[in-house]
């Protein structure tokens, strides 16, 4: 006999049970009709019978008790318990003979369903129902059970074995249960329970050996021949797959030049097309050889399942990636609930954060006026609420989130925020430095300043530093902690509505009327094309010294951002208009002698026939 695979049990168990029963007209509609119908009777009537079967034994049971709990004394009560006792198994007795004459009225007319083996003969019949369970689905099933233990290469016939339950006799293999012999099966038998069970357990064992005897050569032939084929097969799809692995190789090298283009953006290249058609070509050769890899490990499995004592190998090589698959897709599937409340959550709060982006957007483009919010404010503060809001969302999601409530997890958790509170003292003072100069608005971004001894214009102010220019084109970054602490001197704030003041200071000697240096100091400001006509600029006179008087002219300008030029156009207009005008400039601590000694003012600015003065001496006798 050939053997039956495990998905063709079924249908082999059914199309036996069609030869079988249309040998006795078992199957067959209209001949079967009223034995069905004479079953279905009987056991109707039997499980009337057993539910008073049911009572009688709670009943003399309760009875046997209460008589094991009198006195010896008790002798009245004690014979009254007896004569109740005595209706119950008469009752039995009368409920038994019953149930036997009602089975002897359908022996001549009532036939069983078959039990078959795995050669399709028929071993015994079943006649009643046990439980839910029909005689035809209990013939189904022990004829399953029974092809199992066929098929069971490990199969110790002799721990086939008789137990007694409650109310039947089972025979067993291991934990399965290979049939339930009740009180009615003996009755139609007319055998006692443990007689039958024990003669429906040897004609499976006889049934069993008889066909592993005869097949055993032809099973051994089979699994060669199962191995012989899953080897051809598989060399057949290995060969497949180089196969269409060259095609594809040659169909990528016929459209490369229409398909693989240069990686570029803007002016720059990340990788060229024989740099893409590399990688692409590496790719293609690791994800061949791992089409093999997989297909071997699932070969193998294949052919260690044809032999009983290589099985184990097959479950063991199949459960090594099967079983943390299976973990994967278990987990993900029961994370799914979580995952739909984190998506939820993130979703809502992406949107609210992207109204709140519009709304400071436009009240830094002034579009939105809000009185007492100034628009440098907004982003600033538009990145402090998208902070608390990107925090207020972490803190609903963690629950959610795979292993939040693993050990391992919080003790990752407390060493990183111990790093970030060890490390980050001083970023944080510059970070609340930076948020609180961003309020305070001492200067924006293009605004000349000096901080310390820094000066130059605003590139960029972060919540940690702020990066000036100086007009040597040198980039200073400062931390917010050391502006805060310090001054910070704005030029631009007030320039250009007001005019910022440059101011510079020169000595004259007292030789020289102060309205007339007075006048050429502002008129040598007015020559300055960045200095303001109005207002007009003035001249202070800071200190007499011990040679000569401090003048200091002050001008205004809008043009804070070009100090040094203005400073350097101003100082050459009081040369050229103190040399203009015959005023000498009498820098600190210096001194001229007039005799003998030509004047300080440039030739240009002398006339022609200027000459040196001659030493006067005069000799008193």
């Amino acid at each position: 006999m050939i053997e039956l695979t495990r998905h063709s049990l079924v249908v082999a168990l059914l199309l036996m049970g069609l030869t079988t029963w249309a040998q006795t007209d078992s199957l067959n509609f209209n001949e079967d009709s009223a034995n069905v119908v004479l079953l279905m009777e009987y056991n109707k009537k039997l499980t009337d019978i057993e539910q008073q079967h049911v009572a009688d034994s709670i009943k003399k049971a309760d009875l046997e008790i209460q008589l094991n709990a009198l006195k010896t004394t008790d002798n009245l009560q004690k014979e009254k318990l007896l004569q109740q006792l005595k209706v119950v198994e008469e009752k039995e007795t009368l409920r038994i003979t019953d149930k036997k004459n009602r089975i002897d009225s359908l022996r001549s007319s009532a036939k069983g369903f078959p039990v078959l083996s795995d050669a399709g003969d028929t071993l015994f019949f079943i006649y009643s129902k046990i439980g839910a369970s029909t005689p035809q689905e209990r013939a189904i099933n022990i004829t399953k059970k029974i092809n199992m233990l066929y098929n069971d290469d490990f199969l110790k016939i002799d721990s086939i074995t008789i137990v007694k339950s409650e109310n039947t006799f089972d025979f067993v293999y291991g934990q399965t249960i290979i049939m339930s012999v009740s009180e009615t099966d003996a009755i139609w038998y007319n055998m006692s329970m443990p007689d039958l069970a024990l003669e429906f357990s040897v004609k499976t064992k006889n049934s069993i050996i008889q066909g592993k005897k005869e097949n055993n050569s032809q099973k051994s032939l089979l699994r060669i021949g199962l191995v012989l084929l899953v080897i051809v097969i598989a060399r057949f799809l290995i060969w497949l797959i180089g196969k269409g692995y060259n095609g594809l190789l040659i169909f990528i090298h016929f459209k490369k030049d229409k398909w693989i283009k240069n990686l570029s953006f803007k002016n720059y290249t990340f990788l060229t097309a024989e740099q893409i058609m590399y990688v692409l070509l590496f790719l293609l050769k690791i994800f061949q050889w791992m089409v093999y890899a997989v297909f071997l490990y699932l070969t193998l499995p294949i052919m260690f399942s044809i032999f009983p004592f290589t099985r184990g190998w097959a479950d063991e090589l199949f459960q090594l990636i099967w079983s943390p698959f299976k973990g994967i897709l278990i987990a993900v599937w029961e994370y799914l609930p979580n995952l739909f409340k984190v998506l939820v959550i993130y979703f809502v709060m992406k949107y609210v954060i992207r109204f709140l982006e519009y709304i400071f957007s436009e009240i830094a483009s002034e579009k939105l006026i809000v009185t007492g919010f100034y628009p440098d404010w907004a982003m600033t503060t538009f990145n402090i609420l998208k902070f608390i809001l990107y925090a207020f969302m972490f803190v609903l999601i963690f629950p959610y989130l795979p292993g939040s409530g693993s050990d391992i997890f919080k003790g990752v958790s407390i060493f990183i925020g111990v790093l970030f509170s060890l490390g980050s003292s001083t970023a944080i003072a510059n970070m609340v430095a930076g948020l609180v100069i961003t309020y305070m608005r001492p200067f924006k971004i293009g605004d000349r300043i000096k901080i310390g001894e820094v000066t130059g214009d605003v590139l960029e102010k972060t919540l940690l530093v702020t990066r000036v220019r100086t007009i040597k084109n040198e980039v200073v970054t400062i931390p917010n902690s050391s502006v805060l602490s310090g001054n910070t001197t704005n030029y631009t704030i007030e320039a250009n509505e007001k005019g910022l003041i440059v101011h510079t200071t020169v000595t004259i000697g007292y030789d020289i009327p102060w309205k007339q240096v007075h006048q050429v100091l502002i008129d040598a400001a007015l020559r300055v094309e960045t200095i303001l006509k109005e207002p007009t600029p003035f001249v202070l006179q800071t200190s007499l010294d011990d040679f000569y008087v401090s003048y200091q002219v002050n001008a205004y300008t809008k043009e804070a951002n070009k100090q040094a030029t203005i400073y350097s156009s101003l100082h050459q207009n009081i040369q050229d208009v103190c040399n203009e005008r015959g005023i000498e400039i009498l820098s600190p601590h210096y001194r001229a002698a007039r005799d003998g000694n030509s004047t300080t003012i440039p030739m240009d600015y002398l006339p022609k026939e200027y000459e040196a003065p001659s030493f006067n001496v005069n000799i008193k006798k």
